[in-house]
């Protein structure tokens, strides 16, 4: 990958990619140090994140811009939410299923109407963090004697912040797509992968100012976690890798050649990639915004000391008796969900059989082909789920239960989903580089 980017940035026109796209994502990172006027910060703190998992999640996606109290408080969220759900009404209703069929000007009608919700959303969101800031805002214009106007200048205020949060919300969604655009990788993606690493940044600093603290009140036992910590990462970065590259190829041969344009080819093999883990890190969003969407709902409504949210909380919560199984489960049927948008068997049997191709093993064209490939693409989900589940939930479950992780801030700070994430947006980002000097190296061949 270093080799990669070495390479790169030797081009000219990659090089001015990638620097465009560092300048977007520092543009970025400014903004979640950026406070919102009429806010307590300091007052505010962690305090509000503590005891809530969703909040937690936001602030560790977001950079730590939420529990900041920043511009850039919502982050690229509304976005990946409205993505979420504009998936899954492709396949709910026809129209929006035909459109998505339509090439490029379909993509980007569903696009212009993903960017609609994910405003809707911001807006909805920012009223709700509202009620969850309340108490830290501290009117604008400063407090009056009059009681009634005192009231009126609170409410002025949390609409500024309600104004000031969908702003920056779309902002972000603005960088994003310049990013995608004009630089270098998915723009949403690396938002997300800087938010978890600048996260996880933090956390580690601390660790190395807490434990010369511990080593000099006798206990050096902190030296050791972090070692472990770091053997952890290594061995999940490992899995990962080789998962996310693992493919089975599954042999064709299109016999008694094909006629391209006004000559016939020869004979040819070639393969059918299918990957392990086709929905990469899809099926654990997918999970995790449904089982955190009722504890946003509790948390925005008031209603965190109900008997459902103290039900709620004590169940599903991430220490809940029922969280790890409920989302174990959730995480599986995501990825069979999402293998089915992504991959379709008969859809590709039909096509091999218009183009004369069999596969290798005597497997007849049309609905036996179409079998074999579900039959494996089955498998290979199965496993693939398996994975993404027993990562996504054990390391974290360690980290979080093991005193000795959860005394250095790993519990909190640190999830396997986080580093799914960063290690698949790293993967995604060397692919693209080494597809666009791939491009270059053929286009100066050419000339």
């Amino acid at each position: 990958m270093f080799r990669t980017i070495i390479n790169a940035f030797k081009d000219k026109e990659i090089r001015k990619k990638i620097l465009f796209t560092l300048a977007l994502l520092l543009m970025y990172r400014i903004g979640c140090f950026v406070p919102i006027p009429g806010l307590d910060v300091q007052a505010m703190g962690l305090t509000t994140i503590a005891n809530n998992d969703f909040l937690q999640l936001l602030s560790t996606v977001t950079g730590s811009a939420f529990s900041n109290g920043t511009i850039f408080a919502l982050g690229i969220v509304p976005f990946i939410n409205s993505y979420i759900i504009m998936e899954l009404l492709t396949l709910i209703i026809p129209k929006l299923g035909k459109l998505a069929k339509e090439g490029e000007d379909g993509r980007k009608k569903i696009t212009q109407y993903t960017r609609y919700v994910a405003i809707l959303l911001a807006l909805v969101q920012a009223i709700g963090i509202m009620f969850v800031w309340r108490e830290y805002i501290s009117p604008v214009f400063g407090i009056t004697p009059d009681a009634a106007a005192n009231n009126v200048n609170e409410i002025f205020t949390m609409i500024c912040i309600v104004i000031i949060l969908v702003g920056g919300s779309s902002l972000v969604m603005w960088i994003g797509e310049r990013i995608t655009e004009y630089g270098v990788g998915n723009g949403t993606s690396l938002i997300i992968f800087i938010g978890i690493v600048s996260s996880l940044g933090s956390t580690i600093l601390n660790a190395f100012i807490t434990i010369p603290q511990q080593v000099q009140s006798g206990n050096s036992t902190g030296i050791w976690f972090l070692l472990g910590f770091f053997a952890i990462i290594f061995l999940l970065i490992l899995a990962i890798v080789y998962v996310d590259m693992s493919e089975r190829r599954i042999g064709v041969i299109y016999s008694g050649g094909r006629i391209v344009g006004n000559r016939q080819t020869q004979s040819q093999t070639t393969y059918i990639p299918l990957k392990v883990s086709a929905g990469g890190v899809m099926p654990i969003i997918f999970a995790s915004s449904l089982i955190m969407f009722p504890q946003m709902i509790i948390q925005f409504g008031g209603w965190s000391t109900s008997k459902f949210g103290l039900f709620w909380s004590e169940w599903m919560g991430t220490n809940g008796n029922l969280y790890a199984p409920f989302m174990f489960f959730l995480i599986i049927f995501f990825a069979y969900f999402y293998a089915q948008i992504q991959f379709d068997p008969d859809d590709v049997a039909r096509n091999l059989k218009e183009r004369g191709g069999t596969l290798v093993g005597g497997i007849s064209p049309g609905k036996p082909t179409s079998d074999y490939l579900r039959r494996i693409n089955n498998r290979l989900t199965l496993f693939g789920a398996l994975f993404l589940a027993t990562i996504a939930l054990v390391p974290t479950l360690i980290l979080q239960q093991v005193d000795g992780f959860s005394d250095l801030g790993f519990g909190q700070a640190f999830s396997a989903t986080g580093l799914l994430i960063v290690v698949s947006v790293a993967l995604e980002f060397d692919k693209q580089l080494q597809g666009q000097l791939l491009v270059k190296n053929n286009k100066g061949f050419l000339k």
